[in-house]
């Protein structure tokens, strides 16, 4: 996309914000954080920029990069999740162990640190709403225990890299496993969304990737957004990098690696690849009152309920994730809630290699697509990007 109508935004026109887009990512790959990227900001129509290199010494990043978005992939899960409940297929708070049978009986830890034997039975069913607002008893464990332990061990500890088994292997694995909470009493990132994708495979009756293909992203027009990157397309994925004690150092090459092709398992437990206009489809769609063309894609109300804080204060505990991470900010349906400070009433999430994208309240959209892991060496950058504009 480029050009397009000249709409006034906070900072100036497209013109003038598609500069300063350019002028940031220029910024950042001559330090190195980036060997380059992709980004657009606006609202309405906006021009897509790209600066760098798709790989170190490689070609120029296109606009048109296809990007592992990694857990961006969670705001549209969620979406496709709401779709089935307003079908009847789902309801937001009843058992999923019709679907999913092998979180029946769930066992839940006394405490989270607590030995794997000393569990109590859980108190009532996981709930789709569970699984959107991480609040299911799966999930990323930060702190030393025998659970985190134990989840590395089996191989279904939260890492980098693209999970090495198939959805039905990796949910079996978790769920020999205690829950680290009674479900809706506490919250921990990331697992629930996998288990997601599993549930609407399983509701649907086929793999995720195609569920999606047909129910969200033929009528956005998502048209290079997939699990995987289709072999006439794959020299538009670029290499994946991240950043060592001498520099960047890469994890897989461009035109290659996990994404690279149909994976030889399925991953309906697993996560997205896109690019900057698809993304900007999906938000445009939230940012428009979950409308696409005049029509309605998600109700009024589930987008109020995903786009606003869900979690109770109770389950926001300083264990629960990063240190400060609930500070002005709460979770609603597979993403993150501004709730004070001068971002209030922002709405967005960011991937582990290197993505990130906002909605505020005035229809402004921002999305970073990068594709070097998160670290240190990135948040300036990630702060920067989402500095550009704010809600008015």
């Amino acid at each position: 996309m480029r050009g397009g109508l000249i709409l006034a935004v906070e900072g100036g026109t497209i013109a003038g914000v598609s500069t300063a887009l350019r002028e940031l990512l220029i910024r950042h790959v001559g330090a190195g954080t980036i060997p380059g990227g992709v980004a657009l900001l606006g609202a309405g129509n906006v021009e897509v920029v790209a600066a760098g290199a798709a790989s170190i010494g490689g070609g120029p990043m296109g606009e048109d990069a296809i990007m592992r978005i990694q857990s961006m992939t969670k705001a549209i899960t969620s979406v496709a999740a709401l779709r089935l409940v307003e079908a009847g297929r789902l309801g937001l708070d009843r058992s999923l162990v019709d679907w999913l049978p092998e979180l029946a009986d769930r066992q839940v830890l006394r405490d989270p640190a607590a030995d794997l034997g000393d569990t109590v039975p859980a108190r009532r069913a996981i709930t789709l709403r569970h699984l959107l607002t991480n609040t299911c008893g799966y999930g990323m464990v930060i702190q030393a225990s025998p659970l985190q332990q134990a989840m590395a061990a089996n191989g279904t500890e939260a890492g980098p890299e693209p999970s090495a088994m198939g959805a039905d292997e990796w949910l079996r694995r978790l769920t020999e496993l205690p829950l680290a909470f009674q479900p809706g009493e506490g919250w921990r990132y990331h697992h629930s969304f996998g288990v997601l994708g599993i549930l609407i495979s399983r509701v649907t009756d086929r793999p995720l990737g195609k569920h999606l293909a047909e129910d969200v992203f033929g009528p956005l027009g998502m048209t290079d957004t997939a699990l995987w990157v289709a072999q006439g397309s794959l020299g538009r994925l670029p290499a994946a990098y991240r950043h060592g004690d001498e520099g960047l150092v890469e994890t897989e090459p461009a035109g290659g690696g996990f994404y690279a092709g149909p994976p030889p398992f399925d991953v309906s437990h697993g996560e997205l690849v896109s690019t900057a206009a698809d993304y900007h489809r999906f938000t445009r769609m939230l940012a428009d009152g979950g409308r696409v063309n005049g029509k309605q894609m998600i109700s009024p109300d589930h987008l109020q309920q995903m786009t606003s804080d869900q979690v109770p204060a109770a389950c926001k505990t300083a264990d629960s994730f990063f240190p400060g991470f609930w500070d002005g900010t709460g979770w609603g349906f597979g993403v993150a809630v501004k709730t004070s400070g001068p971002q209030r009433g922002r709405i967005g999430w960011s991937g582990g290699q290197g993505t990130d994208f906002f909605i505020d309240p005035d229809g402004t959209v921002g999305i970073l697509l990068t594709q070097v892991e998160l670290g240190q060496d990135m948040w300036p950058l990630i702060e920067q990007f989402q500095s550009l504009h704010e809600p008015t």
